[in-house]
């Protein structure tokens, strides 16, 4: 039976790679794909019981992402996050985010508004709520959450510069941000980021962009040692 027999086309279709790119995506997430394995469209449609069709689109969606890497002769396989992948994506990071921290506090001065962090400071209560449901440094944490909420608080910092095009590119990011925290994991438990973003929110009205790039710096240190 052909792939396209085996499955509808259509939004059905497109229904299905979204949930097997989330499977996979949630699998490299969390560390359950290391970086450089690879990924084999036989065996993933074999565990999802879907077409290789469908499995070869949702691999497709991970590369686009830069969560995997599609070579020839090589096939499709989880990015590695080596030491220039970190320093490229630190570096485009702090290009976006300090001028977006510079733009706000253009608007604002060294007063910023209490509206204007306050999406932030949200992102900051969800993970306080997660370390106030158990041991904070347990494997029982949802650290996917974590990531999701990690990113969260960046994403609102750089919202708060109501720069369409700045926005745009930072959220291009996505994935990438959430795999980020995965390798600094080991350095941090949930009070720790948070005491650690709570203090650069408390820094950006009055230092604004050099807040943000010395945090981002020590991220980097972090990254580079991992």
């Amino acid at each position: 039976m052909s792939d396209a027999a085996q499955e509808p086309v259509g939004v059905a279709s497109r229904t299905t790679v979204d949930r097997v790119a989330g499977l996979v995506r949630a699998e490299i997430l969390s560390g359950v794909l290391a970086p450089d394995t690879p990924l084999r469209e036989e065996a993933a449609a074999e565990q999802f019981g879907v077409s290789r069709h469908t499995v070869r689109a949702a691999f497709q969606r991970l590369v686009a992402e830069r969560l995997a890497v599609a070579e020839a002769y090589r096939g499709v396989r989880v990015a590695s996050f080596d030491r220039a992948h970190v320093i490229a994506l630190q570096q485009l990071r702090a290009a976006l985010e300090v001028e977006a921290v510079r733009i706000t506090g253009e608007r604002h001065g060294e007063q910023w508004p209490a509206e204007v962090l306050a999406p932030a400071r949200a992102t900051l209560d969800q993970l306080a709520g997660l370390a106030g449901a158990g041991d904070s440094s347990s494997d029982a944490v949802d650290w996917l959450e974590v990531e999701r909420l990690h990113a969260d608080f960046h994403h609102a910092i750089v919202a708060a510069s109501g720069s369409p095009r700045i926005i745009e590119a930072h959220a291009a990011l996505g994935s990438e941000l959430l795999i980020f925290l995965l390798h600094v994991r080991p350095h941090y438990t949930i009070d720790s980021l948070i005491e650690e973003h709570r203090a650069l929110l408390d820094e950006l009205p009055a230092r604004g962009g050099e807040a943000v790039r010395e945090h981002l710096e020590h991220a980097t240190r972090l990254l580079i040692g991992a």
